[in-house]
């Protein structure tokens, strides 16, 4: 094996390289991570309510806020809440083998996701909550779920507390008018010549803030598909 290294180029241990701390860091993420903290801040006195996520709930924002940022996706994570309402944004994934021969280039899964679904959460400090999935056992039940999804939280007790429907963005958040293209936690930029930078509303920059290069670059990582994300890299080491 020492041999074979000894053999790449300056630019193929550079890439190996790469490849070796984005894995470093993704097994950090899903060792090492498992509580999430969505607001910004101390928590309050009475401290804060959980939200318990599986692994095929993808949340992406909580009040605005992004909270979606990891390099593996089956992870199963628990967000911490402020006392009070709280709207989390999410959508629904599973994952499906193909059955038969996978041509070259070809994606040998199925991926079935929901569009953006939001839920409002009166969460009390202490107070744990969970999502209430139904259980699908094949695509063709996954895809009849993501139709038409809406799934239930619930809190520790079994009770529910609020049920999800499709997000549709935040009604007091205002509209930018101008040049510049709107980028929303729905809406990739696609650059094209010409262009201008885009300006990202929601998360943490403000209203009307442009977005330099590396941060447009974030944002797309951040909301790309784990297909994506991989395509990509195959691209970049190509």
């Amino acid at each position: 094996m020492f041999a074979r290294l000894k053999k790449l180029s300056p630019v193929g241990l550079r890439q190996l390289t790469v490849v070796l701390a984005i894995f470093a860091i993704a097994g950090c993420s899903s060792t090492g991570v498992s509580r999430v903290k969505t607001y910004d801040g101390g928590s309050s006195i009475g401290g804060v309510a959980v939200l318990k996520a599986p692994s095929t709930i993808k949340v992406q924002e909580v009040n605005g806020r992004e909270v979606g940022n990891f390099l593996l996706e089956d992870l199963a994570l628990d967000y911490e809440l402020q006392p009070g309402q709280n709207i989390v944004v999410f959508t629904h994934k599973t994952i499906w083998a193909k059955s038969g021969v996978v041509q070259d280039g070809e994606s040998a899964v199925h991926v079935v996701e929901t569009g953006p679904q939001q839920v409002v959460i009166d969460a009390r400090a202490g107070q744990e909550y969970r999502f209430d999935i139904p259980e699908v056992n094949n695509r063709r039940e996954a895809e009849r779920l993501a139709a038409d999804f809406s799934v239930a939280v619930l809190a520790a007790g079994g009770g529910t507390v609020a049920r999800s429907q499709p997000f549709e963005g935040y009604p007091q958040q205002p509209q930018m008018a101008g040049p510049a293209q709107v980028v929303t936690p729905s809406q990739p930029y696609s650059p094209q010549a010409g262009q201008p930078a885009p300006v990202y509303q929601g998360g943490q920059s403000g209203p009307g803030s442009r977005v330099e290069t590396l941060e447009a670059l974030k944002m797309l990582w951040e909301r790309a598909s784990g297909d994506e994300k991989r395509e990509f890299l195959r691209w970049a080491f190509d």
